[in-house]
């Protein structure tokens, strides 16, 4: 079944690049090209003003135009989009037996969606998804197991689809009434289940404590220390973020403290100068980060390294290592629960909830422009801590 997955789809590199996926790659197959790069398929013949358009330039502009695009596109968001056309691709293949087509046609999305929500019927719970399909898809590894996926997973591969439409210029099949109608309907249908989209544990500062006492005055140890601090005290930063620190971004302020800019962004990612660039490192944070650099000797570049045998600092840390770092120190710690990266940002704004911090500072330090985005990373227990339910407490 792994031959299906490469070779029934063109795939889509990601929203932004995917506008570059012409003229030369029309003549390669898909099988020629490695999994991670396949392009949505364009074919002059369907958009021939597009197609004339892009074949006016020259292969040096076009060469620039795709490095701009990859450039200003993050590689997470690459990456998931990747996956989620590699999906896309796999699934139509083994599904229909051919190659997805360009574009889309309706009715291949709504089998797409059938295929992978459940709907409530006198038997239980159903979807449309064929047992030999979801096999062959598990097999393959574009699933890690069978059954549908999350809500969240499905909406993100209609998006995903949708977005390499709209970058083509082609037809958009995820805009489509009937479309867009049984998205509302099956997220109305999912929500009157009780079926909430799964978070990530909040790494309060009760747990933060528990992570930190595990760090020792090892390298290992220190470096750990100053990113879990570092990442959570500055509003919970994202992993992306805290791999992405450069000294260039640091600035001293008197002897103890600094002033870190976080000049690029999920929420700005056209690197607008504003005053909620700027986050304080200070106190405990300040003193672990102070201790770090100095240990390994950085003065510039990565702030958070990776550490190689013989105590050698190395190259920049990656996303995926502060996930790492974050599982590591819950086990020596003892800490049990579902925890990862992002646990920091859930769990700095459900502790500034708990602390009754008003929203406007915690917004302030997060960077989230949205109220109603900020208030999803409050964890239930925050509730409890509202002034607005105790009311009543002066008066017993």
């Amino acid at each position: 079944m792994q031959n299906v997955s490469k070779s029934s789809a063109p795939l889509c590199s990601a929203p932004a690049s995917a506008l570059a996926c012409s003229g030369d790659n029309q003549a390669m197959s898909s099988a020629s090209l490695p999994p991670s790069s396949l392009p949505v398929a364009f074919h002059g013949e369907d958009q021939p003003g597009l197609a004339a358009q892009w074949q006016a330039l020259p292969a040096a502009a076009r060469q620039a135009v795709q490095e701009l695009l990859r450039e200003g596109e993050s590689q997470h968001t690459r990456m998931s989009y990747q996956s989620a056309m590699r999906y896309w691709a796999a699934w139509h293949g083994l599904r229909y037996g051919q190659a997805l087509p360009w574009p889309v046609p309706v009715s291949v999305v709504l089998q797409f969606i059938v295929d992978h929500a459940q709907r409530q019927t006198a038997q239980g719970l159903a979807h449309e998804m064929p047992a030999t399909v979801d096999q062959a898809l598990v097999d393959a590894g574009h699933k890690l197991k069978k059954g549908p996926p999350a809500h969240n997973t499905l909406v993100h591969r209609i998006a995903v689809l949708s977005k390499a439409h709209q970058v083509h210029g082609l037809a958009n099949p995820c805009q489509d009434g009937a479309v867009r109608e049984l998205l509302s309907r099956t997220r109305k249908a999912y929500a009157r289940r009780g079926e909430q989209p799964q978070k990530k544990e909040a790494l309060t500062r009760d747990v933060l404590e528990l992570l930190l006492a595990t760090c020792d005055d090892s390298l290992r140890g220190l470096r750990d220390k100053a990113l879990l601090l570092f990442a959570w005290s500055s509003g919970g930063r994202r992993r992306s973020e805290v791999t992405g620190a450069d000294m260039r971004h640091l600035r001293a302020v008197g002897p103890q403290d600094y002033v870190y800019t976080l000049a690029h962004s999920k929420t700005n990612q056209s690197g607008l100068d504003a005053p909620e660039n700027h986050k304080p490192i200070t106190g405990r944070a300040a003193h672990a980060l102070r201790a770090w650099l100095a240990a390994a000797d950085i003065r510039e570049g990565a702030m958070f390294r990776r550490i190689r045998k013989g105590g050698h600092v190395g190259e920049p840390l990656t996303p995926a290592a502060v996930r790492d770092i974050v599982r590591q120190r819950c086990a020596l710690a003892g800490v049990e629960g579902d925890f990862s990266a992002h646990s920091l940002r859930s769990g700095f704004v459900t502790e500034a909830g708990r602390q009754n911090v008003p929203l406007p500072d915690t917004m302030a330090l997060t960077g989230h422009h949205s109220v109603h985005t900020v208030m999803g990373y409050y964890r239930a227990d925050t509730a409890l801590h509202n002034r607005a339910a105790r009311l009543l407490d002066d008066a017993e």
